[in-house]
Formats: C-alpha cells, sequence, structure tokens
C-alpha cells in the first residue's frame, strides 16, 4: 500500500466556476463504485448536464456544503454535505440529519490527506448547524477513514424502492 504523503490540505467552498470540475470528479466517483447500479447500461451521459444545473443551484442554497481542494490544473479532490429537515423525535431531537453526498479525489492526487480534511471541513458544517446524526455510504476504500473519523452502523436496517 502507498504510504500517505503528509502535506497541508486547503480547504474552500466550492464557487461556480468549479462546476466543470465538480462534474469531472462526480464522474470519477461513478467510475470507482462500478456495477450496474451505478453506471447502468442505459445510461445515456446526460445526468452530466442535469448534475450541472443542481450543482448551480446548490451552489447558492443554504443547505448544501461543497468544499474542494485545488490541484495543480483543475481540482484535486471535493466533498458535498446537505441537511434535510425531518420531524423531531426522540431519537432525532433536533431533526435535522446531515447526508455526505459524496467525497472523491482525483486519482493522481490520492493519499495526501485531502479526502480527510474535507470530511472534517464538512462536519465542522454539520456541527454548526445541530444537525442530530450524518449518514454517509461508504466506499470499502473509504470506509476505514469515516470510521477513524467517528462513523458506526447504522442502526436502521435500509431500504430502497425505484419507480
Amino acid at each position: 500500500m502507498p504510504q500517505r504523503t503528509a502535506v497541508h490540505t486547503d480547504i474552500r467552498p466550492a464557487a461556480q466556476e468549479d462546476i466543470t470540475e465538480l462534474v469531472r470528479l462526480r464522474a470519477l466517483l461513478f467510475e470507482d463504485l462500478g456495477g450496474a447500479y451505478f453506471n447502468p447500461p442505459s445510461g445515456d451521459g446526460g445526468w452530466r448536464d442535469a448534475l450541472a444545473v443542481v450543482l448551480k443551484d446548490q451552489l447558492a442554497a443554504g443547505s448544501t456544503r461543497i468544499l474542494v481542494v485545488d490541484g495543480d490544473a483543475g481540482l484535486a479532490a471535493c466533498a458535498i454535505g446537505s441537511v434535510e429537515q425531518r420531524l423531531p423525535g426522540p431519537h432525532l431531537p433536533s431533526g435535522r440529519v446531515g447526508l455526505v453526498i459524496g467525497v472523491v479525489t482525483d486519482p493522481a492526487h490520492r493519499r495526501r490527506g485531502h479526502s480527510r480534511s474535507l470530511l472534517a471541513g464538512l462536519l465542522d458544517w454539520f456541527r454548526e448547524r445541530e444537525v442530530a446524526r450524518v449518514d454517509l455510504y461508504a466506499s470499502h476504500e473509504g470506509e476505514p477513514l469515516y470510521r477513524d473519523l467517528g462513523f458506526v452502523d447504522h442502526p436502521d436496517p435500509a431500504l430502497y424502492w425505484r419507480p
């Protein structure tokens, strides 16, 4: 396993001019995850245009945070998080749930601590918004980092439905 290079990672909020790079990194994430769920055979690539539109809107929304690390020619890494307001309950006093939507680093910039720095920035943002819980779906490669930062198995069984 390659050794991690210790470097200081400067993170910043994403800006409108980062949208093309954010779409590129999101596509890398799906390529890394693989399989028919993330890369359906009928996929036509039109999702990238739709993603660019949504990212533009989300950059202006207070319920989404997109953090990036600059690389030599484009973005080295990004992390996206959102806050959803649900109904409060005894297990969810504020009703606010954070979701880490994705953390991805360009292959040329991996093993430098970018994901850890970006995720730490997102966790600070979630704390500021007093979320009761932060959820994420971890890849096999990312799971050790998330567990190291305090993420544990979710107590609820997860099911999903696609119309």
